[in-house]
């Protein structure tokens, strides 16, 4: 999967403080760029909301229920992207074992949860309006909810077993082992079968309304630039935090504070 160009500056942050060769200049530059992507993330939240609920025509069957699939399906994507970026930190930190790739695979991680929970909210109202139920265990929705678990342990591993370099690469290996559950997910239907419908995909019911491609495309605009903006955020907090954990270890080395 090919990141996005914003969430590209995002890993070449990360990749810069690994390296240790982060200038003032090109965090400033960094910066510029942060706020310009959040700036656009929260004008396309706008556009989209408007156009989702007063241009997109309601669906004939579903009625107004319909519309939650415009964001529905833009978040699984976003999901996806975090699930991506935590595969390349954690592959990275395996390989390298620097504080950037950790940065960026928990980074990842934590946008997959925030996003996985949120496609299993906005997946159970929709199946409340279509199935008379919230949830079946259709394959495609069983993977996904798996996938978000490994996710959810990935996090919770993070917060409370430590942050030695062996918790870290234990985290890592799960990381990576986390994205081969991610063509599962995607394939389910296909192989399986299951209620979950098809709607972009080949043998879809379609979108009969251009307001209403125009919608979807929009949700994927907008939730693609939150994940950046989430990814990024938790990354520049995490290298902050190394950096002022190093600080403080110089400055005890040194003496400061010291009585």
């Amino acid at each position: 999967m090919a990141l996005p160009w914003p969430l590209t500056m995002a890993t070449s942050e990360a990749l810069a403080a690994a390296t240790k060769v982060e200038t003032a200049g090109s965090r400033s530059r960094g910066d510029v760029v942060f706020y310009t992507v959040l700036a656009l993330c929260a004008a396309a939240f706008l556009i989209t909301i408007h156009v989702i609920f007063f241009k997109a025509p309601v669906e004939s069957t579903m009625g107004i229920v319909q519309k939650i699939f415009y964001f529905h399906v833009p978040i699984a994507y976003s999901m996806y992207v975090g699930a991506a970026v935590c595969f390349v930190g954690s592959a990275g930190y395996l390989a390298r074992g620097t504080r950037g790739w950790d940065a960026l695979a928990r980074a990842g991680a934590e946008c997959s949860v925030a996003m996985g929970v949120l496609v299993l909210v906005t997946g159970a109202l929709w199946g409340a309006k279509a199935w008379g139920v919230y949830w079946t265990w259709d394959p495609r929705l069983t993977t996904a909810l798996l996938s978000v678990l490994i996710y959810v342990a990935y996090v919770v591993l993070r917060a409370f077993a430590g942050d030695g370099d062996s918790e870290r690469k234990f985290a890592a290996a799960l990381g990576v082992l986390g994205a081969a559950n991610l063509p599962i997910i995607h394939y389910s239907v296909q192989k399986w079968g299951g209620n979950h419908p098809k709607v972009i995909s080949s043998g879809g019911g379609g979108l009969k309304h251009p307001d209403m491609k125009l919608a979807l495309m929009l949700g994927f605009l907008t939730f693609t630039l939150l994940a950046v903006v989430l990814i990024w955020t938790r990354v520049r907090i995490e290298l902050a935090a190394a950096r002022l954990s190093e600080a403080e270890e110089e400055a005890l080395e040194l003496g400061v504070g010291e009585e």
